[in-house]
Order: structure tokens, then sequence, then C-alpha cells
């Protein structure tokens, strides 16, 4: 990582600012993405085994397929779905909670015995279904959020920290080699100095 700098003091404490700033988020990022990716995997576990709960609830049913076409749909309808907001691994997740059903009034002596077991069955698959959605939905924030943490620990990781490391080595090589330089010449001018006093006495001694 190309990072612009100067060889001075100020900006070596800057870039040192920097770099214990990253390398003291790094941990927390790290374990925010284990975190994540556990509760993605959760997330996908969830979905998938509600699907599986659907499927299996359609075949038990599958007996009774031929009483559906005496069965009217729209004795049962959806009036409301309570999605919930909660905080996964400090991310906002939908949760679902209550689902409202309407159902239709129809008369228990004039339609077949099973109407009522119609009804259930249909609650009960609705529920499954849209249970089954919001827990997709809820993977697909969940991954999206890992995914874009993971190139955060990646960045700091693999490019910043590594690119603050070099920066801070190179100035303190820089103002070490100055240093060394100004010291050099400070004796150099001592010695210079001291050999013409030396000459100055000798002269004044003739």
């Amino acid at each position: 990582m190309a990072i612009k700098f100067q060889y001075n003091k100020t900006a070596l404490n800057n870039l040192q600012k920097q770099l214990k700033m990253r390398q003291s988020a790094l941990p927390t990022l790290q374990n925010k993405e284990s975190a994540l990716r556990l509760e993605v995997r959760k997330a996908k576990d969830k979905s998938e085994s509600l699907i599986q709960e659907l499927d299996e609830a359609e075949r038990k049913y599958d007996h009774i397929a031929a009483l559906w076409n005496e069965f009217d749909p729209g004795i049962v309808s959806i009036r409301g779905i309570d999605l919930k907001t909660v905080k996964v691994a400090g991310v906002k997740c939908p949760e679902l909670g209550e689902i409202t059903y309407e159902i239709a009034p129809f008369n228990t002596f004039v339609k077949p015995a099973w109407y009522m077991d119609g009804v259930t069955i249909l609650k009960e698959l609705s529920r499954l279904s849209i249970e089954s959605e919001v827990y997709k939905e809820k993977r697909r924030i969940l991954d999206f959020q890992r995914k874009k943490t993971t190139q955060k620990v990646n960045l700091y990781e693999k490019v910043q920290i590594p690119g603050y490391q070099e920066a801070i080595r190179k100035i303190k090589r820089y103002m070490e080699d100055e240093e060394n330089l100004s010291k050099a010449s400070s004796k150099i001018v001592k010695e210079r100095h001291a050999a013409e006093e030396e000459m100055e006495e000798g002269i004044s001694h003739d």
C-alpha cells in the first residue's frame, strides 16, 4: 500500500497512531467476522430446515389432496405479519413475530367436517413458508455484512498494517541516517575547529 508521508517526527507520530488504531481494531473485526460466519450458517440451516418441514407437511396431506377441490381457499387470508427487528452479531435482522389470519365465516353445518382441519393446515403451511423466507432474508443480510467485514479484515491485515509498518521503518531509517550524518558533520566541524585552533596557537607561539 502506497502511503503518502513526509520524513519528519510529526508524520512518524501520525503513522504510529494510525497503525495502533488498526492493530487494536483488528481482533474485534476478526471476532465479528467469525460471529457473522456462524450466524450465516445458522440462518441457512434454519431456512433449509423450515423448507424441509414444509415439504414434509405437504406430503403428509397428500392423501387428502382430492378434498382440496371442495375447499374454498378464500376462507383463509393473512391480515398482517408482525416483522420485528433484532440485532444478531451487531447487525439488524428481521424476525418473524405473530401472523394474523382472517377467517371468512362459513356454515359448519353445510360444509364438510374436515373444513376446520383445512383452515389449520393452511395456517401451518403458510407459517412455515413465510418463516423460511424471513430466514432466507436474514441469511442474505448477515452474509452481506460478513463479506464487508472480511474485506475490512483483509484490508487491515494484508494492506494497511504492513503499509504503515513499512512507512514507519522508512521514516525511522531516514531520521537515523540524518542523525548519524548530523553527528558525523558535527564531529568533522569540531575536529576542523580544533585543528584550526592548534594551528593558530602554533603561529602565535612562533
